[in-house]
Order: C-alpha cells, then structure tokens, then sequence
C-alpha cells in the first residue's frame, strides 16, 4: 500500500548541508566576479539547461554535475568546488525525480569529501537511524521492496534452491544465516522442507547478530519463526549467535556445532560487512565449519579495488547508485511512499561511507562495521577469494534455474537472468558474461548485472 507522507521536511542529510548553505552562496558570488570563472560557470550552466531536451542522454544532467564536482574535488580546485557545491544544492530534492534524488544524495557525500566531514557526518546519521528504528517499520520496507522488485528476492530464491538440493535426504539440518533480511527468507524454505517426500527433517537455525541488533527485535523474529514452524509441522530450533561488533570476529566455536547434523551456511549481504583485511581469515573460519554448501549473494559493484583512487571509486559508485535509483523509480512508480524513501535514505548513508569517510574499519567513533559494510567487491573478485581458500563452485541445477526465471517473471519488465560460463547448467538461451573466472548466475536491470548469486562448498 502506497502511504503518503506529511508535509515535507528536509532529511537529516540536506539539514547538515543547509548549515552551510550561506557560506556556499557566499563562495559562489565571489568567484563569480572573476571573469574567467565566470566563463566556465557559463558553460556549466550549458549543462543544466539541456535538461529540457528529450533525449536520456541530456537529462542525466544529475551525472554530469556530480562528476564535475567530484573531479573539481581530487584537484583540489576550491572555486570550482564551491560552484559545483553550490549549483547542486540549488538543483537537487530528495522528494524530485531520479535526477534531482541523485544529486541529492551524492551532494551530502561530496560536500563532507570536500570539507573532510565525513566520519562525523555519517556517525550523525547513524544516531539518527538507529534512534528512529523500529522493526515493524524496517519489516514494511523489506517486504514492500520484495514486493515491487526482485532486487532480494532472487538471491533468496536462488540460495533457497542450492540449499534444499544439497541437504536433500539428510534429517538434521543446521542453517547458519549471516544475512541481514529479517529471516524474511525462511518461510519459503520451511515450505519446502514441509513438503518433502521423505521425512521432515529437524531444522535449527542460527541467526547471526551484532551487538548493535535490538535484542527484542530478535526475540520477535525468533517467535514468528517458531510459530511458522509449528504451522508448517517442521521440528524446528531458533538460535542467535551475538556477543560481536564486527563479523570478522566470530569463531568456530561460537555456533555450537553437532556432529549429527548437516551445515550450511547462509551469506546474503554478508561478505561485503567483513573488514576487507579480515575477508580471507573469515572464509578460511567459514571452512572450517564444514559446511555442504555455502550460499554468496552479493551486489554487483566494486569500491574495494579502487578506494584509493577518489575518482575511480566515485564513477563506480555513481554508475551503480544511478542504476539503483532508476531501478526503484520505475519499480515504485512515480508515487512517493515511506518505504521508497527509506531505501533512498539508507542508500545516502552508503554513498557517504564510500566516499567521505577515511577508515577502513575502524576509527570514526567506533562504528567500523559500517564502514566496511559499503566495500563491496563483484561477482569475479569474491570468487577469486572463495577459490583461493579452497572453496569450489557448485553449479546451480536447471529447476533452480527455472524457479528464478518464474520469480522474474512476477515482476515488471526489464528484469533477466545472465548465466555465467563457468555454470555449466547455464546453456538455456541466456548471454552468457565474460566473467573472467566467475561461478554463479546474475540478476540484471536493463541488462546491466546488479546482483550475483553463487553456491560453494570446501574442495
């Protein structure tokens, strides 16, 4: 259901940027004396105005904008960077269209890049967020993004399938899910397990939670899973592991294995939450755990490999968060709703982590999961990783295939699946990619790849 909102109030972002407002005025009018700023200015201005054209390519003004800002920013050019600054916060909104919501979102993380902001800027945020969280709310958000697009439903549907395949005929089963989805993705597998043809097996699951996790929030996930169970005559066992801020810290010994039951292990989200120089160490903890298979669903993006380089970094971001935003307008519609601009909002967080915050996982007021949680790495990169403590690939089968075919097909245009070559189930009339040693299979937005799904266990 749509909701619409009361009266509108800036977000926290654009309130710290307001702050600042006169003070980018006050540059802009200065430097607009200086007549050869003034001729580029002039032809800044081009840019804008091209807006009316029809054409896509002219009305991505938002991009041009953001990547003159951002290269004004790695020459530390400081009248241009005013300009751009300025120019930006007169022409963005969050309540606008994709274009004015982009520069709208990409402004606050400019502007803390420029003014070195950054780390305190974010952990503002934060506070905020977790001080307005409530899961009723957060549970509305993620079922209504699952209900207008496939952006986590596919990866649900797809480790649904190789787990139910590679724990097929066991009786004890022991799901170890380091997701953030709310166990949204288990009531689907419980039916499945219900309807088996052999016995129903015995099912625990345990559910990994930082310290930063409500525990009530928790306990009330716990109890509706329980109760589905029951519903769904599944034996079932509810188990939270917590007790760690980041998740590069947890253990083998911190999931009470038990040798008569099977393992796997459920990553969706999760890989790109470990500090980068604890990845490796973190898949080796991961193989020791034995498990028969272990389910990776990942976003498509890479601000790993050049978060050195301000430009690099900023031109993925801004091609993958483009897409992002286009994505949700077209699947919303042109409504705006609560839960839409919750999803813009967090992803304003996600920008500012990537490209205004310095630590790599520490520092910045203590909240070094956050900051890793933004380095995202693509489908190529994490199997280089997973293959290199000796995990290996395993294929998913025609049927999963098929079932995320028809989840597609419950949603708009506009939405495929891309094989990788190296699946070898994957010759169904698909594109295959040049994925240059990656496993697994793809959802893709206007055939653009945004989400990687993969199924591994140890060699």
């Amino acid at each position: 259901m749509d909701i619409s909102l009361p009266s509108p109030k800036p977000p926290p972002h654009l309130i710290l940027i307001h702050s600042h407002k006169h003070l980018l005025h006050h540059h802009h009018q200065a430097s607009m004396q200086n007549s050869s700023y003034h001729h580029h200015a002039t032809t800044t201005m081009s840019i804008t105005t091209s807006t009316s054209s029809s054409t896509n390519d002219e009305k991505k003004w938002a991009e041009k904008l953001l990547r003159e800002c951002a290269k004004a920013i790695s020459d530390k050019d400081s009248t241009k960077i005013h300009h751009f600054l300025w120019m930006l916060n007169e022409l963005s909104s969050p309540y606008g269209d994709t274009d004015q919501k982009l520069a709208s979102y990409f402004l606050q993380a400019l502007f803390c890049k420029a003014t070195d902001s950054g780390d305190r800027s974010f952990n503002t945020l934060i506070s905020i967020a977790e001080k307005n969280h409530c899961f009723e709310t957060a549970r509305k958000v993620i079922l209504k993004f699952q209900e207008v697009s496939p952006w986590t439903t596919f990866g649900h549907v797809a480790s649904n399938c190789a787990i139910l395949e590679a724990l097929e005929g066991e009786a004890k089963l022991h799901i170890i899910d380091m997701s953030n989805t709310y166990c949204t993705q288990w009531p689907t597998l419980l039916e499945a397990l219900a309807t088996r043809n052999d016995d129903t097996p015995h099912l625990r699951l345990s559910v990994v939670v930082s310290a930063r996790a409500g525990g009530a929030v928790i306990k009330e996930i716990g109890q509706r899973m329980e109760k589905f169970a029951r519903l769904m005559g599944v034996p079932f066992e509810f188990q939270v592991v917590s007790g760690f801020t980041r998740l590069g810290e947890l253990k083998k010994e911190d999931f009470s294995l038990r040798e008569d039951e099977v393992v796997a292990i459920n990553l969706i989200g999760a890989l790109r939450r470990v500090n980068i120089d604890e990845r490796s160490d973190f898949l080796r903890m991961i193989h020791q755990l034995k498990p028969k298979v272990v389910t990776v669903v990942e976003e498509e993006a890479d601000f790993t490999s050049n978060k050195d380089v301000f430009v690099m970094c900023f031109e993925e971001c801004l091609r993958f968060y483009g897409v992002f935003f286009e994505m949700l307008q077209e699947s919303f519609g042109v409504s705006t709703s609560n839960e839409r601009l919750m999803l813009e909002r967090e992803c304003s967080r996600s920008i500012l982590s990537v490209l205004a915050c310095e630590g790599d996982g520490g520092g910045g007021g203590g909240n070094g999961e956050y900051y890793y949680c933004e380095r995202r790495e693509k489908g190529r990169q994490w199997s280089e990783r997973l293959r290199g403590v000796e995990f290996m690939p395993v294929n998913l089968s025609d049927d999963a295939l098929d079932d995320v075919r028809a989840l597609l097909k419950r949603y708009q245009g506009g939405w495929s699946l891309v094989t990788s070559t190296r699946n070898s189930t994957s010759s169904q009339g698909e594109d295959d990619d040049d994925d240059h040693g990656c496993f697994g299979v793809y959802l893709a937005w206007k055939d653009e790849a945004v989400v990687w799904a993969s199924a591994w266990k140890p060699s």
